[in-house]
This record gives C-alpha cells, structure tokens and sequence, in this order.
C-alpha cells in the first residue's frame, strides 16, 4: 500500500520571519518518495508558505484520510494568538495580531491525525518559536495527539537578524538522500548527534505519544537560552494490539464502516456509563462517530452528530471561542455544505445557523454563509 508524505513549510513574510522555512524544500525534495514514506512507494505533497490556513487544514485531512503510512514534515515557526494564548503554525500572511485568522491552529493538526494509529503515523518538526510561544512549549508542551508519533525539535528564538537556518531539517533531509530511512527515532538521534551546537538548549522530541516536555523540572528556570533539555521518550505507552483506535483505523481503511462505527459505539456506551455523556471521555468517541460517518460518505448523520457534541459543549459550560467548540462547529458546518439532499439540509439548517450565532469561529462571514445558503434553500421549497 503506497504511503503519503505531506511537507509543510510556512513562515510569516516579512520582518516576522524566524526560520528560513521555505529554504529546507529543495533539500526534501531531492529524497525519494519511497525514502520520505518510508513505504515502497509514496505520493507526496508539497506546500510553501501557504496564505490560508483553510487552504493547509484542506491538504491536511485529505493526507490523513489516505490508507497507508503517513509521514507529516513540518518547517516554520510557533506563535501564540492574542485571545486564547493557544500555539498556531504562522503562515505566510500571519503578524502578532493577526494568529488567530492567520495561521493554523496547532490542535487543528492533532485533530486531523486523531483517527490514525501511531503506527502508521509520523510527524517530523523543526519549529523556531518566539519568546512567548518558547515559554508556551517548555511549559506546556505540544500536543499533537496521543496517536501521532513526533520527532524534532523547537528552537527558542536567537535574537540574531534575519531568518534562523532549519538545521534539524535539513539534517534530516540529508540523512535520507542516502537512500535509506532508518526508524525515525535513530533517524531522529542521528540528526541531533550531527548538529550538537544547533540543537543546544532546545526541545526535542522523540516519539512521546504527541507531548514534549523538559526531561525534568527547573525550578526556578534559568534564561531559555541556557536551558538545555533532553529527549523524552514514552510519558504515554506505546499503542496496544488492542488499541481502539487502531483497530477502527483499519477498519475504515478495508471499507467497513458500518464495523467501524460499531466499534465506536459501544466504547461511546461504555463512557457514558462511566463518567457521564457530557465528559471528555464520551464526547471524543462521539467525535470519532462524527468522522466516521464523513469518512462512510454520510455528511447529514455526520452533521448531526458535530451539532450534538456542539451544543453538549455548550451546555456544559465550555467557551464559545473554545477550540473543541470551534473545532465541532466548523465540522458541522462543513459537513452540512457536503449535503445533497434538500430537505435534510433545510432540518439542519437552522440549528447550524443558530450555533453560529453564539459561536462565530474563526472564518470570516461563517454566519453570513449559513444564513444565505439556508435562506435558498428554504426559497426553493
């Protein structure tokens, strides 16, 4: 089965600018497919500086919906929106005050891989971050979600003038025009060992289940640019055999969704039961029930369902303008644009329309377009 490699470089145009990101693609480029995959043969996609991050987020689900290994090569730069104080991957149009609408979410990404299983599933990041988005990683870390392997490195910003160099990256890159990838955590040590003074005192990550964190606390901290931390593997097991979301993985991948939404409904039941139908626990399986259904060519149940988690949300007294909700809302909402059947997205309509009245999210005249394709359809009865 033939693998698929996205590589993503962005970077903010301009003054802006902390990593030559675009720099590392001719690098990348020159290693085969099959190399990049690691698979026997590979379909790559190539974005540069992209301006919008729907753009991205579009590219992005298509590659993570592909049967097959899938390898995500990630060059750029971190910044934080002003709002939520949330890491986002600037673009080419991104400024400080513009993150929000600018640039693409970093959870964005953690939730397009969700469904995947860690075993066919790999990111590969060099990140340069500013001064607020370093103290964001080295606290936080990143999440990229529990399936997803990750490997690299973020970079405190140098304070030099003009762009950081993606050292990692293009080490990496050069690695592999040997013709061979080794597992990605050899591949990973062997970049690392080969740049000692580039990668001193960054992060670095290395298969830790999608959290980097600092090998051990400091406290209080030294200046970011004399702390040094260390590779971390495993704060999360590797996945299981029995791992559900591996098992329903492939399940949708052999074209059995009826056995896949099987599956996650009974692990839905068995949240609800446990911890309550408005819990983290039960919500995700229902998310993952909402894809399921889009991946089965079901948009109008698939619409339900994100409409459902939505206002669960809501109701539970998460924000407006918190990720999950956006995230939910922007499904729905893309779901019922996929819809054929008038009356089905005439009944949905409204509901949609009216979520998005409290919830905006961060496309502009989101509203404006529900409102206006609803009124057609409701004119055509």
């Amino acid at each position: 089965m033939p693998g698929t490699v996205l590589l993503l470089a962005a970077a903010p145009l301009g003054r802006g600018r902390l990593v030559d990101a675009a720099g590392v693609l001719p690098v990348l480029a020159a290693v085969a497919p099959a190399v990049l995959s690691g698979a026997g043969t590979a379909n790559v996609i190539e974005l540069v500086d992209p301006l919008e991050p729907q753009a991205v987020l579009t590219r992005l689900r298509a590659a993570a919906a592909s049967p097959g290994p899938l390898t995500v090569y990630v060059t750029g730069q971190v910044q934080l929106d002003r709002r939520q104080r949330r890491p986002h991957l600037a673009l080419a149009r991104t400024t400080p005050a513009t993150v929000r609408y600018t640039a693409l979410p970093w959870h964005w990404i953690r939730e397009e891989l969700r469904l995947r299983s860690a075993g066919d599933t790999a990111l590969v990041v060099d990140l340069h971050a500013d001064a607020e988005a370093w103290r964001y990683v080295t606290e936080h870390g990143l999440d990229s979600g529990r399936n997803t392997a990750v490997y690299g490195r973020i970079a405190p910003a140098t304070g030099r003038r003009g762009p950081a160099e993606p050292a990692y990256m293009k080490t990496v890159a050069t690695l592999l025009r040997s013709g061979h990838r080794p597992p990605l955590d050899a591949l990973h040590q062997q970049a690392v060992d080969r740049i000692p003074q580039e990668t001193k005192g960054n992060l670095l990550l290395a298969d830790a289940g999608g959290y980097a964190v600092p090998a051990s606390p400091v406290s209080p901290a030294p200046p970011a640019s004399s702390t040094t931390f260390t590779t971390v593997t495993a704060p999360l097991p590797s996945p299981r055999p029995e791992d559900p979301h591996a098992a329903i993985s492939a399940a949708v991948h052999a074209g059995r969704h009826t056995e896949a939404d099987g599956m996650a409904a009974r692990y839905e039941a068995e949240a609800v039961r446990g911890y309550g139908a408005a819990s983290e626990q039960a919500l995700h399986w229902s998310e993952v029930r909402a894809d399921l259904a889009m991946f089965a060519g079901d948009p109008v149940r698939s619409c339900r369902v994100w409409l459902t988690v939505a206002e669960t949300r809501l109701a539970a007294g998460q924000a407006v303008d918190a990720p999950a909700v956006e995230a939910a809302v922007d499904r729905a909402h893309h779901q019922w644009t996929r819809i054929k059947d008038t009356a089905r997205a005439r009944e949905l309509g409204p509901a949609l329309a009216e979520l998005r009245l409290r919830v905006p999210g961060r496309r502009h005249g989101a509203l404006e377009s529900v409102q206006r394709e609803l009124g057609r359809l409701q004119a055509a009865q």
